[in-house]
């Protein structure tokens, strides 16, 4: 048997990068995977990929009344982005926003619309970053958002306390996705240079840590776990060739 047999799995961000990996990892060990996405067309099967704004509080209600009617084993909220490298003087109300929307208030919702229906030996993964441990110049919002998610993932933890729910952040640094093109607006140049110079992590190593954390034992809980480039120490301090 795989790991996950019989389980069902929520993923968010499905239908690129790291939501897109783990969607997948989780799959390969077994686990039935609902990928939500704004643009679903872009998951690929085994995943079931269905429509999710996680802005949207009416998307999300409807895509968990769907993906999660007969029971949840595993939340993935892998959802979210970053726009600009500016300092704040130069941040926009529509920016934050948006940030801050996505990165919090729908990894939030997302979390408060599924805990119903998560089963006895459930396990909820939140998609933090080493932004919201430590900050760096030029990304107070992203920053802020990070911290946020952290700060929330262990307030839920002590919320949960004794039911068998597991919770478990994981705090990736510079990995090689969409994430820089989003974040610079399209500008291929500026995306390709963040990841010029070193061996960035990908999508795949991310989605390994999140399977680790899922397929514990079940009084074992992995509350935690920081994964960096081995060239990158800090979100602002990266060694290139």
């Amino acid at each position: 048997m795989a790991a996950l047999d019989g389980k069902t799995a929520i993923v968010t961000g499905a239908s690129s990068g790291i939501g897109a990996a783990t969607a997948q990892a989780l799959a390969r060990e077994g686990a039935t995977v609902i990928g939500g996405a704004r643009r679903p067309d872009l998951i690929a099967a085994p995943v079931a990929g269905r429509v999710l704004d996680v802005t949207d509080p009416a998307s999300c209600e409807r895509f968990v009344a769907g993906a999660a009617a007969n029971g949840l084993d595993i939340l993935v909220n892998a959802a979210g982005l970053a726009l600009g490298r500016d300092s704040f003087d130069q941040s926009t109300e529509d920016d934050e926003q948006t940030v801050l929307e996505t990165n919090v208030n729908g990894l939030i919702r997302m979390t408060r619309l599924c805990l119903p229906h998560l089963r006895d030996g459930g396990h909820i993964v939140n998609m933090g970053s080493i932004a919201g441990r430590q900050a760096y110049p030029n990304g107070a919002l992203y920053v802020t958002s990070k911290f946020a998610v952290r700060g929330f993932t262990y307030a839920l933890r002590e919320d949960l306390l004794g039911r068998p729910i597991r919770i478990t952040t994981v705090d990736p640094g510079l990995v090689e996705t969409d994430f820089s093109r989003v974040r610079f607006r399209g500008d291929e140049e500026t995306a390709r240079k963040v990841y010029e110079g070193v061996e960035a992590m990908t999508p795949g190593d991310i989605a390994e840590c999140v399977l680790f954390a899922v397929t514990r034992p079940p009084h074992v809980n992995v509350d935690e776990l920081v994964v960096k480039a081995l060239a990158q120490s800090s979100g602002a301090r990266i060694i290139r060739t």
